[in-house]
């Protein structure tokens, strides 16, 4: 079994020279993106969930023509089924220009405030949180997993 150390890896400590505001600046800087993530995975749930309902719309617009309603089938399948989202576009290109655009902006400039600022550390506000949060000693509170 290995030995356990106490302390945050190096990956996590705060180089030397950064300020306090710093790494609360990146913190909310990580945090800010990591809500973009959980938002750009609403926005591929919105792109799947909107596919399988236009899939869906074969089923229905045959139903309608065995039910003997030729004219609803008519206007479902040539007004809803294959419609653009919004103007112009399906739901893959929403998907598409959200990630080559803004998420893709997004993470290089935090990647970008993290090099220059802390050599590219992650997380430097979390960690010494869970430094200020644990109880060093006690079992389920290690700073890290064990070495061996």
């Amino acid at each position: 079994m290995g030995q356990q150390v106490d302390g945050p890896d190096q990956a996590h400590r705060r180089p030397a020279g950064v300020s306090d505001a710093t790494v609360e600046a990146l913190g909310k800087l990580s945090e800010a993106l990591e809500c973009v993530e959980r938002a750009r995975g609403h926005l591929y749930s919105l792109h799947q969930l909107i596919g399988h309902a236009d899939l869906m719309l074969d089923d229905a617009v045959e139903l309608f023509r065995s039910a003997g309603h030729p004219e609803l089938a008519a206007r479902v399948e040539g007004d809803l089924l294959g419609r653009n989202v919004i103007a112009g576009r399906w739901t893959f290109q929403i998907v598409e220009d959200f990630d080559d655009g803004y998420y893709a902006l997004f993470r290089e400039l935090d990647r970008q405030a993290r090099d220059e600022l802390v050599g590219g550390r992650r997380h430097l506000y979390e960690a010494e949180m869970k430094e200020r949060r644990r109880s060093p000693g006690r079992p389920g509170h290690e700073a890290r997993p064990a070495e061996g």
